[in-house]
């Protein structure tokens, strides 16, 4: 019991005597990507269901948007 009271007091002294040690956090801002955009407008349509879950399966594969998708369809056809 004697050796277990001394190791705390051992711990108390040495808290004691150090100072806590703050954790420093750095701070990035956020880069964002600046790019000359085109005013955007709204565009609501409704398509098959079977259309749609292909759409979303080459999102994630392609890792783009349905609003990057769209567009890209879009231009595509209107071209």
């Amino acid at each position: 019991m004697a050796d277990y009271k001394d190791k705390l007091g051992g711990l108390a002294d040495r808290l004691k005597k150090e100072e806590p040690k703050t954790p420093i956090q750095e701070v990035n801002p956020v880069k964002s990507k600046i790019a000359d955009k085109e005013p955007e407008g709204q565009l609501n349509v409704w398509i098959p269901k079977k259309l749609l879950k292909k759409m979303k399966t080459y999102g994630v594969e392609q890792e783009k948007s349905q609003k990057d998708i769209a567009i890209l369809a879009l231009e595509k056809f209107l071209s």
